[in-house]
């Protein structure tokens, strides 16, 4: 069973799909250490027909590795069947500025990518992304199991290079309208390298709902709470669309000068550190 928006397939177990889209992001600090974040694959229709393919993650990601290339873990089965780790490299600055595209106000961050034989039917369909209809067509209360993939401290599930799952509980309400509340809270533990990473419900039968992108670990004066912060999958859709419509206009890719800081009414979790760390090799 496929999913609507230009390619991906349903496995028995859905977020098997998701897992196999999801990617390490790293790049070489030194000899000695990397910095690490994740990302995953998503396939967007264009309005003029075809599809275009973009690697879906925080903006702080990109932000924080100074060179113009990073590395994409890549897995793609040999002639056995085995699955092998082949990382490539993705340039994500040219000489007049980044490649990537940024929304205006929230963490997201998207840029194409052209995927290698073996892994063109790992990105998942937009249409597993979560709008601002999703909530509403089946309410999501507090305490509502939700996962996410990622490489926590720069690890991998095995030498493959698969993403970790865990599992989490909704932490917040109210989880919409998006324009209202653009983050909800997870109650899972989240670690450097975990940032970017997609969060998700599994629904058995159905394709995925994809909620939201893992921004944000929690920390209050030094002490983690073991929350993280989920920016809404419906700035995803944004992203995208914006994407899109620069490059039917001829625009180069866009990023915010500064991550905006809105001020809030209610002292709230959500301003500790973010999760892109300096991880060994």
């Amino acid at each position: 069973m496929a999913g609507r928006g230009g390619g991906g397939v349903l496995d028995a177990d859905p977020s098997i799909a998701l897992i196999r889209a999801t990617v390490q992001i790293d790049q070489p600090i030194n000899a000695d250490r990397r910095m690490v974040g994740t990302g995953f694959l998503i396939s967007a229709p264009k309005p003029g027909g075809g599809v275009e393919v973009v690697l879906v993650t925080a903006a702080h990601v990109f932000e924080k590795m100074p060179a113009p290339q990073v590395r994409l873990g890549w897995r793609i089965q040999n002639a056995k069947g085995e699955w092998v780790y082949t990382p490539e490299s993705l340039t994500i600055r040219a000489a007049d500025g980044p490649l990537w595209y940024q929304h205006p106000d929230q963490d997201i961050a998207v840029i194409p990518v052209e995927l290698p034989d073996g892994f063109r039917e790992a990105a998942a369909p937009e249409s597993w992304l979560a709008d601002d209809h999703s909530f509403a067509a089946q309410p999501i209360e507090p305490g509502a199991e939700m996962m996410t993939l990622g490489y926590p401290h720069g690890l991998s599930a095995n030498t493959a290079g698969f993403p970790i799952l865990r599992a989490g509980r909704v932490a917040s309400y109210p989880l919409a309208p998006s324009g209202r509340y653009p983050t909800f809270l997870i109650d899972l533990t989240a670690a450097p390298g975990n940032s970017g990473g997609p969060v998700f419900m599994s629904r058995a039968g159905a394709e995925p709902l994809v909620t939201g992108v893992l921004i944000k670990e929690v920390e209050d004066d030094g002490q983690r709470l073991e929350l993280g912060v989920v920016a809404d999958a419906v700035f995803v859709r944004q992203t995208i669309d914006l994407m899109l419509k620069a490059q039917a206009e001829g625009h180069g890719p866009f990023v915010r000068p500064t991550a905006p800081a809105a001020p809030a009414p209610m002292r709230t979790p959500g301003t500790g550190g973010d999760m892109t760390g300096s991880n060994p090799k």
